[in-house]
C-alpha cells in the first residue's frame, strides 16, 4: 500500500501545502511517494526528497508541465496511478482542478477536503460549512483525495533522504495553453501560510478605512491581511484576501477579526485558528461564539488604541 502526493511547487521550491498533504498521506499507511512534474524542476525534486517521511520522489520534466496545467498534470498522474492505493492533492485551486479529472478517468469517487484519516479506507471531512463532520468510507481500489491542509500539521521540510527517480513524461495533451499570469506582489506573508492574520469586515465602510485602520495593526504584528466576503463584495479588499467557505481556509496561530459579524461561511474558513480575537460593537455578533478573546468596542477606536499599545 503506497500513497502518492502531487506536489505543488514553483519549479524551484516546494509550496507549504505539500508538507501538510505528506502528513495526511503518511497516515494512510505504507510508503509515501511525491510526484514533482515541471520544467527545470530538479531543485524542487531535491527539496521534496528532503521532506521527512517521503520514501521516493518521482521527477518528471517537460515544458508543458511548467505551469501545472490541469490537463497535462492529470494525464501524468494517470500514467503512474496504477502503482498507488491513495493519490492525494492539497485542497488548493490547483489540487481541486486536477483531482476530479483523475478520479473521473479512474471511475472512482473523489474524497474531498479531508481533515482526518481514521483508517486506510475511512476519512473525515467537514460538511454544511463545517457545522457537521462526515465520516466517509471508500471501497474503491484507488482513493483520490484532496486534503484540507489546515487539518494536518506540516511535515518537516528537512531531515528526509528520499530517492529521486526521473521518469519520461507524457506528451502535451494540447488541450490548454498557458497565456500569462498577474500576480500581486506583497511584502506580507501569503494568507494561507501566515501565522498571524488581521481580517476586516464590511463595518470598515471603505477601502480607504480598511487600509487606514487595519494596515498599521498588520504591520505591527507582521501579519497577513484578510477580509470577509461582504468586505470583498463591497470592494473594500481584493478577492485574494477573502477568508471563508468561498475564499481561503486558514488556521493561523492568531486571527484578529475586526468588524466581522461571523457569518457561517466566514467561520468555516477560520474557526480552526489557534487563537481568535474578535473586535465588534455588536454584543450579539456570532463571531464571539468562536472567539477566545472578545472585545465589545468600536473598531475605529479600539484598533488604533491596540496599535498604540503595541
Amino acid at each position: 500500500m503506497t500513497a502518492l502526493v502531487i506536489a505543488e511547487h514553483d519549479n524551484h521550491s516546494i509550496k507549504p501545502a505539500t508538507l501538510n498533504t505528506v502528513t495526511a498521506a503518511a497516515q494512510c499507511g505504507g510508503e509515501v511517494h511525491v510526484l514533482v512534474a515541471g520544467k527545470d524542476a530538479a531543485a524542487a525534486a531535491q527539496a521534496a526528497a528532503q521532506i521527512a517521511g517521503v520514501a521516493k520522489v518521482i521527477h518528471v520534466e517537460g515544458v508543458h508541465f511548467e505551469h501545472g496545467l490541469a490537463e497535462n498534470m492529470a494525464a501524468q498522474v494517470l500514467a503512474i496511478a496504477g502503482s498507488y492505493s491513495h493519490i492525494l492533492f492539497p485542497a488548493t485551486a490547483s489540487g481541486k482542478n486536477i483531482a476530479p479529472r483523475v478520479a473521473a478517468t479512474l471511475d472512482v469517487a473523489q474524497i474531498s477536503d479531508i481533515t482526518k484519516v481514521d483508517a486506510v479506507d475511512t476519512f473525515e471531512r467537514p460538511i454544511y460549512a463545517g457545522n457537521a463532520i462526515a465520516i466517509v468510507q471508500s471501497l474503491d481500489a484507488t482513493k483520490v483525495i484532496t486534503v484540507r491542509t489546515t487539518g494536518f500539521d506540516a511535515a518537516a521540510a528537512s531531515g528526509g533522504a528520499a530517492t529521486v527517480e526521473t521518469l519520461a513524461g507524457v506528451a502535451d495533451s494540447g488541450k490548454s495553453t498557458f497565456v500569462g499570469s498577474e500576480i500581486a506582489k506583497s511584502d506580507r506573508p501569503e494568507l494561507t501560510a501566515a501565522k498571524i492574520i488581521v481580517s476586516g469586515g464590511r463595518a470598515l465602510g471603505s477601502a480607504e478605512k480598511f487600509n487606514e485602520v487595519l494596515m498599521p495593526l498588520a504591520d505591527k504584528l507582521g501579519a497577513a491581511l484578510g477580509a470577509s466576503r461582504a468586505a470583498v463584495d463591497a470592494g473594500y479588499a481584493p478577492n485574494d484576501w477573502q477568508v471563508g467557505q468561498t475564499g481561503k481556509i486558514v488556521a493561523p496561530q492568531l486571527y484578529v477579526a475586526c468588524g466581522i459579524s461571523g457569518a457561517i461561511q466566514h467561520l468555516a474558513g477560520m474557526k480552526d485558528s489557534k487563537v481568535i480575537v474578535a473586535i465588534n460593537k455588536d454584543p450579539e455578533a456570532p463571531i464571539f461564539s468562536v472567539a477566545d478573546y472578545g472585545l465589545e468596542a468600536d473598531l475605529f477606536t479600539a484598533v488604533p488604541e491596540l496599535v498604540a499599545a503595541l
